[in-house]
């Protein structure tokens, strides 16, 4: 495999395309996820889903290593797919941590990869699976929507100092 200015711009359009299907993942997963915890948490639209994916691939460092792990992740097959777990897991919880950005987002994304990944079926390769739950995790973390993400944390300290 090699990666290209060209290959990260092509998988930059396979996100676009995709676009649609990747906001009803994401509402799909932040229902049931309140469902789970008690909360309710708002659907992505199409457009928010852009917008992100276009946040996500204006930085190069980060572009570079989305579209490689999507690579891998759409032609990943292994007979019988189970002794292939471990790889396609390990690849699409790192896709979604890349894709959510740093700490704790990018925990928070890899353990929402775990539960899209449950409820995600896609036809292709093993792999598949796991790249449309990757990049469903990823994203739904850093849209808005959840509760606890629009309020300051209490945790935050004060930098004002009187002097």
């Amino acid at each position: 495999m090699r990666l290209t200015p060209d290959r990260v711009r092509d998988e930059y359009d396979w996100f676009h395309d995709r676009a649609p299907a990747i906001a009803e993942t994401i509402t799909e997963t932040r229902t049931g996820l309140g469902e789970l915890f008690g909360v309710e948490v708002d659907p992505v639209t199409t457009a928010q889903v852009r917008d992100e994916i276009d946040a996500v691939f204006a930085d190069g460092a980060v572009a570079v290593n989305v579209a490689g792990y999507v690579a891998l992740l759409k032609e990943l097959d292994v007979t019988d797919d189970y002794p292939g777990f471990v790889v396609d897991e390990v690849l699409g919880r790192e896709l979604a941590a890349t894709i959510a950005g740093g700490q704790p987002l990018a925990l928070l994304a890899q353990a929402t990869f775990h539960y899209a990944d449950l409820h995600t079926h896609s036809d292709g390769p093993a792999g598949v699976d796991d790249l449309d739950a990757a990049v469903a995790a990823g994203l739904q973390t850093r849209l808005p929507g959840w509760d606890w993400q629009d309020e300051p944390s209490p945790f935050a300290v004060s930098t004002e100092r009187d002097e």
